[in-house]
């Protein structure tokens, strides 16, 4: 079993949400990361990701499963439990995921005073 996941493993300003290259959606990212280690539950993860819905963390993983990045299985018992887990695939992920998070630290600031100047000329995305 891996240890419990950190509540506080994203930082809201997290070089991760200034990186350019996304994987799927918007948590998809943070919920492979959480698999890092190990199988989760909906409950683990939902607590990591502060800030994202049932429906969208829902969403997310089904969109995660589908690309064969991630199984989901449901263990019968008293009380059924569903876990999530990084397929082979899923794990041959986290060495690029990792380059980009480590470019997207080294050009923090090159990519804040875009975003800012970008918003001070009103443009949004």
């Amino acid at each position: 079993m891996p240890e419990p996941l950190d509540p506080d493993m994203f930082d809201p300003l997290c070089p991760s949400d200034l990186s350019p290259i996304r994987v799927g959606d918007k948590w998809a990212a943070m919920i492979i990361r959480c698999l890092e280690t190990g199988p989760r539950r909906f409950s683990e993860l939902r607590g990591a990701l502060r800030g994202v819905t049932a429906k969208v963390l829902t969403q997310s993983l089904r969109a995660l499963e589908r690309d064969g990045l991630i199984t989901r299985t449901a263990h019968a018992g008293s009380t059924q439990r569903v876990e999530y887990e990084l397929t082979p695939l899923g794990h041959s992920i986290l060495e690029p995921m990792a380059a980009a998070c480590s470019w997207a630290q080294q050009h923090w600031n090159e990519l804040l005073d875009a975003r800012e100047a970008s918003s001070a000329l009103g443009r949004t995305v």
